[in-house]
């Protein structure tokens, strides 16, 4: 939703960004606004405001999830078509270091939504389970793709609770993939338009057991952000 006024109490420019992201060759001005917390880091009523260059016609979108953290702008073309799209990602401030990430299109003044990270969580789902032998086995069910972890070089402390002696399981155990927890835009191939690339966290028994990160790359296909390309990043063992 675009409106043209607001009902902000002493908002606060807390991120900028100029650019032509309406596509007439004049440089727009892109704010994001809110209302800082009394001697806190938190953000709240952030809001997306555009000023056009030519006319300095001001547009506000007020943000889904609006309350957060260190909010980031960023202006570049994830389409193709030559026109800055404006992307921007918040720190949620939970425990597990989820962000709010956003990608819009402006071109013609019209605001259009490319990308909003719940959708992608709701998309791209995972399962993780422990196997026999120290293995942990991740399933990414939206390409149909599996990987198995090694956790053998864990400390015997871990693995004993875990295992018997014959490295079976002595009881069932499930992990989890966490929403995304980094979004960066990337130009991978030199190309001048923009991919996405998310961060997941893959956990074990409790959040602070972390296995490694699923790495997705997301590039624009037309119609919307599709899986280019996906890794999963393991964490190191101490010996």
């Amino acid at each position: 939703m675009v409106t043209t006024n607001t009902h902000m109490q002493n908002p606060r420019i807390v991120a900028f960004a100029r650019g032509d992201v309406n596509g007439d060759r004049v440089p727009d001005n892109v704010y994001i606004m809110g209302v800082p917390e009394p001697n806190a880091a938190l953000i709240r009523q952030l809001t997306l405001i555009i000023q056009d260059g030519a006319t300095g016609y001001t547009y506000r979108i007020p943000l889904k999830e609006d309350v957060g953290y260190d909010p980031l702008l960023f202006l570049g073309d994830f389409t193709g078509d030559g026109v800055s799209d404006i992307f921007i990602t918040i720190n949620s401030g939970g425990s597990g270091g989820i962000t709010f990430d956003y990608v819009y299109s402006f071109v013609s003044n019209n605001l259009r939504l490319l990308f909003d990270s719940d959708v992608i969580n709701e998309q791209y789902q995972y399962a993780v389970t422990y196997l026999d032998h120290y293995k942990v086995e991740v399933i990414s069910n939206h390409n149909k793709t599996k990987y198995r972890i090694d956790i053998s070089l864990r400390g015997p402390d871990y693995l004993n609770e875990i295992y018997g002696p014959n490295g079976k399981l002595k009881m069932p155990i499930s992990g989890w993939v966490d929403p995304i927890s980094g979004l960066y835009p990337i130009d991978f191939d030199g190309n001048g338009v923009y991919e996405l690339y998310a961060f997941q966290k893959v956990a074990g028994r409790y959040h602070a057991d972390g296995l490694g990160y699923i790495q997705n790359t997301l590039k624009w296909n037309g119609h919307q952000f599709a899986l280019e390309d996906q890794t999963l990043a393991i964490y190191g063992s101490p010996l």
